[in-house]
């Protein structure tokens, strides 16, 4: 039988979600709270954590785009949000 995936639940986890608990993370480690073994736990947890919301933050950045029109102001494609074309 296959091992379940680790920290398989992260995948179904909302942005915001994940955010909070990988602060969570972040806030144990700083403070020195946790021992080695548990620290090393949380600490890939939270690599998975990041990893997960770095991949939403890339699918969400995919999907806003804006129009492009050409010198005659007829649509000429899209473009990801945020570049700027140089005026002609």
């Amino acid at each position: 039988m296959a091992k379940p995936a680790r920290h398989a639940d992260i995948e179904k986890m909302s942005f915001e979600r994940a955010l909070a608990e990988l602060e969570d993370i972040v806030g144990r480690l700083e403070r020195g709270d946790v021992e080695l073994a548990e620290s090393i736990a949380i600490y890939e947890r939270g690599e998975a954590l990041r990893a997960h919301c770095d991949r939403l933050l890339r699918q969400a950045e995919a999907m806003v785009e804006k129009l492009t029109f050409d010198a005659d102001g007829a649509p000429a494609g899209t473009e990801p949000l945020g570049e700027e074309r140089a005026p002609k």
